[in-house]
């Protein structure tokens, strides 16, 4: 059967260069880098390495570098720790409608303890409005939180303008740049951002390790406590080998930026409008432009997704509903919802998310299984299958 990964977004393969760089922490390479004795230094000397190389890539400085186990860890940190030094008087956070659910629960878990969380609305391509996080700024907030771009529909936020406003303000302002590190340039100082999320297995990295940038000076309440690693800002022995190997990934994906962004753009402008010549009632979904490279998310109209995600597995094709971590889940994407969707189209969202492999090949193969698929899933549902507003949709029109 052939294969075809379009689930990217999810994860991506471990590098042969990164596996490499790894191996040695795995096996000789084995100290503590808190001891003090010749095997703990080398383990501590690789790291700060790393910190240094995660640090260029993000023009800062490798002391606001802090090593977790995740982009979740990380935006849970920022989220959290940065709301726990709030003063009683300044517990108001603002968080956009469509953040993923690592920064969502986060903010929802301070509420019992006294903070007020709001959601920033978003518009029908999933941007956020610089002037609507304006029209929510009070006294009282400390924390803003929007990502840089979404991962579920590819949406790029403009990032800069939102912390312009926070520091006009004297918000404290976190971006998720989970999705965008390694393939977009990520630059803290062009972005003006406080504290910033990022991941290994996102760019061809091991799991199980991510960083978070935290500016100086940036207020932050460790959520483990123990140790005194990283700066004391994390507790636990660092995961060696994880950092060595996310350093590693780093510097190949910085290789690969000047090319790999605008190779994936312009397949992935290709595909999508494979998709929507091939496709009846079909209609991309997030921004026309303003969107990750290798990100092409659609609603086929009557076909609900996890029909088509089994579909396109028994093909051999990967693709997804949204987020990996609630791909389990039978609610709507909160995603497709905030953009205005009803429930039943909210259940109809795929995405498709290319990596360095990707062939037109891959692409033009899963355009063929989509034409078919859709048709025979539609064919067994009722002919009456539901439309948006019941009104006759255009391929190329987004519809809610």
């Amino acid at each position: 059967m052939r294969a075809v990964y379009l689930d990217h977004a999810a994860t991506t393969p471990v590098d042969p260069r990164v596996r490499r760089a790894m191996e040695p922490y795995l096996k000789s390479e084995y100290g503590n880098p808190s001891s003090l004795h010749r095997w703990g230094r080398r383990a501590r000397m690789a790291i700060d390495a790393a910190r240094e190389t995660v640090a260029a890539a993000l023009n800062a400085d490798p002391a606001e570098i802090c090593f977790v186990s995740s982009g979740t860890e990380s935006c849970n940190l920022a989220v959290i720790g940065c709301a726990l030094k709030a003063p009683p008087h300044r517990r108001h956070i603002l968080v956009s409608a469509v953040e993923h659910h690592c920064v969502l629960h986060a903010a929802e878990w301070l509420v019992p303890f006294g903070y007020t969380v709001e959601q920033i609305p978003v518009d029908r391509y999933g941007q956020v409005d610089p002037d609507a996080v304006r029209a929510r700024l009070r006294d009282e907030t400390w924390l803003v939180s929007v990502m840089h771009a979404n991962n579920e529909i590819g949406t790029l936020q403009t990032v800069e303008a939102i912390a312009r406003l926070c520091k006009e303000c004297g918000v404290w302002f976190h971006v998720d740049a989970v999705q965008t590190f390694g393939l977009l340039p990520v630059d803290v100082q062009a972005i003006g951002c406080d504290l910033l999320s990022v991941s290994a297995h996102k760019i061809y990295g091991p799991k199980g390790v991510g960083a978070l940038y935290v500016r100086a000076m940036t207020p932050l309440q460790p959520l483990m406590v123990g140790g005194g690693q990283e700066r004391d800002r994390r507790a636990g022995t660092e995961n060696v080998a994880g950092i060595v190997g996310f350093a590693e990934a780093v510097k190949v994906a910085r290789e690969m930026l000047p090319t790999e962004a605008e190779r994936q753009t312009a397949l992935r402008d290709q595909f999508i409008q494979a998709v929507l010549d091939a496709v009846p009632d079909a209609f991309l979904t997030g921004h026309p432009t303003e969107r990750l490279p290798g990100n092409a998310h659609f609603r086929f109209t009557g076909v609900p997704a996890d029909s088509l995600l089994i579909a396109l597995d028994r093909a051999g094709i990967a693709a997804s509903s949204g987020a990996a971590c609630s791909a389990g889940s039978l609610e709507p994407s909160h995603v497709l919802l905030a953009l205005g969707w009803h429930e039943t189209a909210a259940q109809e969202g795929i995405r498709f998310t290319l990596g360095r492999d990707t062939t037109w090949d891959d692409l033009a193969y899963t355009v063929e299984v989509l034409r078919q698929e859709v048709a025979r899933i539609r064919a067994t549902r009722s002919p009456a299958r539901p439309t948006a507003g019941g009104r006759v949709v255009s391929q190329r029109t987004p519809l809610r």
